[in-house]
């Protein structure tokens, strides 16, 4: 009997127009790594930078809430 191998890993299928994944196929060559490297990497940087817009927005609005408040006064 083979052994189970546990998975750390969950399988996305998404479309994609032909050029752009013959793109992402080159560059993945190019870059000597598999194309679920490349995808999991810009996923990653796309959530990192989602998340610092998203505390930008709330330094901006903390920043403008004390200036209405001072502005009250």
């Amino acid at each position: 009997m083979a052994p189970i191998i546990s998975r750390n890993t969950e399988t996305i299928t998404f479309s994609l127009p032909p050029p752009q994944a013959q793109r992402l196929r080159e560059v993945a060559q190019e870059e000597e790594r598999t194309v679920s490297e490349l995808l999991r990497e810009a996923i990653r940087l796309y959530m990192e930078e989602r998340e610092w817009r998203a505390k930008e927005r709330m330094k901006r609005r903390s920043r403008q809430a004390n200036t209405d408040e001072t502005e009250a006064r």
